[in-house]
């Protein structure tokens, strides 16, 4: 059985490399261009909304469709002439494809059947790959006798049983309830550093990627749009869409006024705000931008002196309360044309008292907190507003 790598070791030699890769339909590009080096060992999530070209791509890795340009390479071979049997992967899917009169045990032991593995390591084999994902005693019952769950279980003992040279993993954990989902990520991620085997991830879910990942690719309208690090993902987003795409984002458009360096000053009405540059390139005054804050970045008071420290004070009326158990969601309703109203989270609503719809407020953030892109009429943005992670 593998065991993580070493990520300080030499990695020279990228487990996958997508280089340039296109796939055209039509003359329409499902994917353009894409490109990057995944180390061996290390968890990739490609996130994106439906139609990003996620699956496409992971497709073409998989070898289910051949990239219209470009070249796939794994582990230093290129395999764009390599039919999906003959590369060295294994794969989960949505749709788990059991088969319904095998046990967990059969099911598990029949891709080693497959590649004509020695018969009398099976079993113990088998047996290990039940163990690791928690099915210690279960390998006789037959699907429909498992849990959502435990034959999402099967499907990942199945998957790597033979041990793989990588794991795809095209959106497994999408039907099951938000619970069990949050659940299987963590043993997604248990299993993977466990065995250090090099996984790609496909998913629409913001929190399974930021979970699970030591890499996350975003894609939109086919094209990568940032490929870093979860946390460098969720704090310096690249762009407005991959700032509204992953957490709950406010969005305040105006034109700029005067940019120092990083900084940005922009207005809109008679309303000024303050906030860093992002996503590359730069802004002269008279352009068009968009300022985006993070709702839990956004602090909530009745009286306007409990935010003397924020940069930007905003009066406004409460115009919904969501609980959640772990946090309060306020929509507040500013008096500027902000792009939809804002949200701002209260993660401490045991210690606060609970705000009513109609409640007169002031919100206020700091210009730190504020990330400025350059607007682009040409490519519609997520988040244009705000958007939720949960139930994603």
């Amino acid at each position: 059985m593998r065991h993580a790598p070493d990520l300080a070791a030499d990695d020279a030699v990228p487990a996958v490399s997508v280089r340039n890769v296109s796939k055209v339909y039509d003359g329409l590009h499902a994917v353009k261009s894409a490109s990057f080096d995944l180390a061996s060992g290390r968890f990739l999530t490609i996130l994106g909304p439906s139609g990003s070209g996620k699956t496409t791509l992971l497709r073409m890795i998989a070898g289910f469709l051949r990239p219209t340009s470009g070249e796939i390479v794994i582990n230093g071979e290129a395999v764009s002439a390599v039919p999906p049997h003959k590369r060295s992967i294994g794969m989960v899917f949505q749709r788990l494809a059991l088969f319904p009169h095998m046990t967990a045990a059969e099911n598990v032991a029949f891709p080693l059947k497959m590649r004509r593995a020695d018969a009398r390591t099976i079993p113990e084999r088998v047996e290990r790959y039940l163990d690791l994902v928690k099915l210690t005693g279960l390998g006789g019952r037959r699907p429909h006798e498992l849990s959502g769950g435990q034959q999402q279980r099967v499907a990942i003992a199945r998957a790597l049983v033979f041990e793989p040279d990588l794991l795809l993993l095209d959106e497994p954990l999408a039907a099951l309830d938000r619970k069990l989902r949050e659940e299987m990520q963590l043993e997604f991620r248990r299993i993977q550093r466990e065995l250090g085997v090099t996984t790609i991830n496909v998913t629409h879910d913001q929190r399974e990627a930021l979970v699970v990942s030591d890499e996350v690719i975003v894609m939109d309208g086919g094209e990568i749009r940032q490929n870093a690090h979860p946390v460098e993902t969720y704090r310096k987003p690249a762009s407005a869409f991959v700032a509204g795409f992953i957490g709950v984002t406010n969005f305040i458009s105006g034109a700029v006024t005067k940019a120092t360096g990083d900084l940005v000053f922009f207005t809109q009405g008679a309303h000024r705000f303050t906030g860093r540059l992002a996503g590359g390139g730069a802004v002269v005054v008279g352009d068009e931008v968009r300022g985006a804050v993070r709702a839990e970045l956004v602090r909530i008071a009745t009286d306007a002196d409990a935010l003397k420290d924020m940069d930007v004070v905003l009066p406004g009326t409460v115009a919904d309360v969501i609980f959640e158990g772990d946090r309060v969601v306020y929509e507040v309703q500013a008096p500027l044309p902000v792009d939809g109203l804002l949200r701002i989270f209260d993660r401490d609503p045991a210690s606060h008292n609970q705000l009513d719809a109609g409640a007169a407020v002031f919100v206020g953030w700091n210009g730190v907190d504020m990330h400025v892109f350059k607007a682009n009429p040409d490519h519609a943005e997520a988040g244009a507003g705000t958007r939720s992670t949960r139930g994603e």
